[in-house]
């Protein structure tokens, strides 16, 4: 397997216990059991304890400062044993690791003591961020059961609990529901229940303030069910048209959680709490050598999604800095090296844009690049590129100048390894975003989201055409199982290649000329797994 390239152990947390160390027991059992299973029984490497030891001593205290030795040392199971630690911080803080939850709490202090253990200046920099707290659905009776929720746009506040009234619904493959759409349709409404509404025939607004007439206390409004798609069974969320539609809380449910919350003598709470303004941090991480007037940034998101502990979006990019930064904490960089781990990106870019928004026109001026790693080992993999010269010819055109160059390193070291690549677009929905916007060069690596894989791309890199690239993306499923080794282990050594490359010399950027030939790679790869 591809984890048996690794020449040593996944270390583990020391005996003195950091801040996101689990309170209830030791992360130490959870990492090891974690990396054993990911990488199958035994086989996370397969040389013997001195040979083991000999191999992480070797890393810890030599100069990497070639690309043969660098990449000698960033391995598949030392990023693997951070997104372990992520996982483990999800686990105990309610399964995510969102921002303005205790889980990125953890998260942030995880990295910040990675980071100023392996001797870089970590500062946390601060933005000011809104906090919208998950909301509560909850089927008390006749079985005790918590559904994925979601909050309608323009709906009110509050906690409430109490017995489920069902309007007017008609269950099943083929229904043509129209529950809520009439007045009449909450005739002998029970004032002070919470009402089940289906979805079909009439806007979300007019069901819900039907409701809200009626003297319902909340609304459930769940998906209609007619159709066998995930589009007409899964959670729904939508608007109601504009702020403060109605008074009373309106939450969405998925057609199966209508189905067991229409049973009779169904009890439910339900929750809204008000958004709440929190302070908010990224982890900044700079090497102690190098111009300071020619910075090389290298980062990636550090938050989740409420839904999930994001263990590949965003823990996979999270976690190859992580190794990467640690296995260069000896090499003296010609240019200032700055890893980021952006807070808020799920939110909306929130921590990378307010970064961007604080710098002065002199700091920005020092900005060589800007490279970004979000998403980079997902199940159904493809090896995409950010398209800094628009040679795609699609969506939002062009990087900033300079841009062009850092596509082209990465083109070279896929090419060098004999792995296929694709462009994608600068769409802005990652933190290179507010780079780009005010013209530092950029670019970086994506296996891909919610995007469907064609056949053309299933027959060139394998996995399953006509799924997403990451089933799971988003979702509670995305775990440390949600993974492919194998693009994993290429991109962690992808980034390595370029972040050591411009730490040396930025000359096709910005023609500062610096040292180093990091075209010609001469350590073993493992082959492609068998399709």
């Amino acid at each position: 397997m591809i984890c048996q390239r690794s020449q040593r152990s996944p270390a583990l947390p020391s005996t003195n216990p950091p801040p996101w160390t689990p309170s209830r027991h030791s992360a130490a059992p959870v990492l090891a059991a974690l990396l054993v299973a990911a990488c199958g029984g035994g086989d996370v490497d397969t040389a013997g304890p001195t040979e083991r030891a000999q191999g992480a001593a070797s890393c810890a205290n030599r100069n990497n400062n070639n690309i043969d030795k660098l990449l000698e040392c960033v391995t598949l199971a030392g990023v693997r044993e951070h997104q372990a630690a992520l996982q483990t911080i999800a686990n105990d803080n309610g399964g995510t690791r969102a921002a303005g939850t205790p889980g990125y709490d953890a998260s942030l202090a995880y990295v910040q003591q990675r980071m100023a253990a392996a001797g870089y200046q970590v500062s946390l920099n601060a933005f000011d961020f809104v906090f919208v707290p998950p909301v509560l659905l909850r089927q008390l009776t006749p079985v005790a059961a918590t559904y994925e929720s979601g909050a309608f746009t323009g709906t009110g506040l509050g906690s409430v609990s109490g017995v489920v009234t069902a309007v007017d619904l008609q269950l099943g493959i083929g229904n043509t529901s129209s529950s809520g759409c009439e007045a009449a349709d909450f005739t002998g409404f029970p004032a002070g229940t919470i009402a089940l509404v289906q979805r079909g025939a009439c806007s979300f607004a007019i069901k819900a303030l039907n409701a809200a007439a009626a003297g319902a206390s909340a609304v459930i409004l769940f998906n209609q069910g007619d159709a066998a798609t995930a589009a007409r069974q899964d959670l729904i969320v939508g608007t109601l048209g504009g702020p403060n539609v109605v008074a009373i809380p309106v939450v969405g449910a998925s057609y199966a959680n209508g189905v067991s919350l229409a049973q009779p003598g169904s009890t439910a709470a339900v929750r809204i709490d008000p958004p709440r303004n929190v302070t908010q941090y990224n982890v900044i991480a700079e090497s102690r050598d190098g111009d300071p007037n020619n910075v090389v940034m290298a980062g990636g998101h550090l938050d989740s999604v409420q839904r999930g502990p994001g263990i590949n979006d965003n823990g996979s990019g999270s976690a190859v800095l992580l190794e990467v930064a640690e296995q260069m904490a000896k090499v003296k960089p010609r240019n200032k090296l700055r890893f980021a781990w952006w807070g808020g990106e799920e939110s909306g870019l929130v921590g990378s844009t307010a970064y961007v928004a604080g710098l002065g026109e002199a700091e920005r001026a020092k900005i060589a690049l800007y490279l970004n790693f979000d998403m980079v080992g997902s199940p159904n993999h493809v090896f995409f590129i950010y398209d800094g010269d628009n040679s795609d010819g699609v969506g939002a055109g062009a990087g900033p100048q300079g841009s062009a160059a850092i596509e082209k390193t990465f083109e070279n070291y896929y090419s060098e390894r004999g792995i296929p690549f694709k462009g994608t677009d600068f769409s802005g929905r990652s933190d290179y975003g507010p780079f780009i916007a005010i013209g530092i060069p950029s670019g970086g690596l994506f296996t891909g989201a919610e995007g469907i894989k064609t056949a053309e791309e299933a027959a060139t890199w394998g996995g399953t055409a006509g799924a997403q690239y990451d089933p799971c993306y988003h979702l509670a499923c995305d775990t440390f199982a949600n993974n492919n080794d194998y693009a994993l282990d290429v991109n962690a050594d992808a980034v390595a290649y370029a972040t050591l490359k411009y730490a040396m010399t930025t000359e096709d950027v910005n023609e500062q000329k610096g040292k180093g030939n990091f075209r010609k790679l001469v350590v073993p790869f493992p082959a492609p797994p068998a399709q």
